[in-house]
């Protein structure tokens, strides 16, 4: 069993061939959900390889200030979440994630266009019904406790790297608004690195102040 440093651009099918195994294999011995996520900086072990320990070079996924390093992909609070077998990146949404992203456009330009309506569980539920053809029930801080677990899982990064990353469901415990204070907020990534929907498209996200007790959900469809 041999270790290799995931590298920025890897797929799992690449790499399975590279190492003359099945994406199935590797999958397995490194418990990975879906094949079709894998973080640069994380380590994959590798099935039926000799001992010897595959790095990627300096500069890439498995150097500082890249893939592996704190604030990067393979980290906490970044595009890398401990104990969760893989989270999303920028350049590897799944069809999943695109498809509903665009319901939650969609959504948001049938209800509110670029102004609130204060309906943002509405807007989101409304976009998983397109997107999936289920409803998920709850206000803003209450929509991440109704989401199926066999369908999203909870993944840990920045708010900053979530925004880059298309069909991700972002919910908030809290915002400064009377109702926010009450209701929390929830909304879904377009992935544009700062933009995001729910009832309305919220052109910037990342400078929306007074927010607390953020939690990201990921589709695992």
């Amino acid at each position: 069993m041999a270790n290799y440093r995931i590298r920025r651009g890897d797929t799992l099918s690449a790499l399975a061939t590279r190492f003359k195994t099945t994406v199935s294999a590797l999958a397995r011995a490194n418990k990975i959900a879906n094949p079709n996520l894998i973080i640069a900086g994380k380590t994959l072990r590798v099935p039926g390889a000799g001992g010897d320990s595959f790095e990627g070079p300096k500069g890439t996924g498995g150097s500082k200030g890249t893939g592996g390093s704190k604030g990067t992909g393979g980290s906490k609070g970044t595009g890398g979440t401990k104990g969760t077998g893989g989270a999303a990146a920028p350049g590897n949404a799944t069809p999943a994630m695109r498809k509903l992203a665009e319901a939650g456009r969609k959504a948001a330009l049938g209800m509110g266009g670029y102004n609130s309506q204060g309906l943002c569980a509405t807007g989101v539920s409304r976009a998983i019904q397109n997107a999936f053809g289920f409803k998920v029930w709850g206000n803003g801080n209450q929509i991440d406790n109704n989401l199926p677990r066999d369908k999203f899982k909870q993944v840990n990064m920045s708010l900053a790297e979530a925004l880059k990353i298309p069909g991700l469901v972002l919910t908030w415990e809290k915002t400064p608004s009377r109702l926010g204070s009450i209701y929390g907020h929830t909304a879904i990534t377009t992935g544009d690195g700062k933009s995001s929907v729910s009832d309305f498209i919220e052109r910037n996200t990342l400078g929306a102040s007074g927010r607390s007790g953020l939690k990201i959900f990921m589709p695992t469809m």
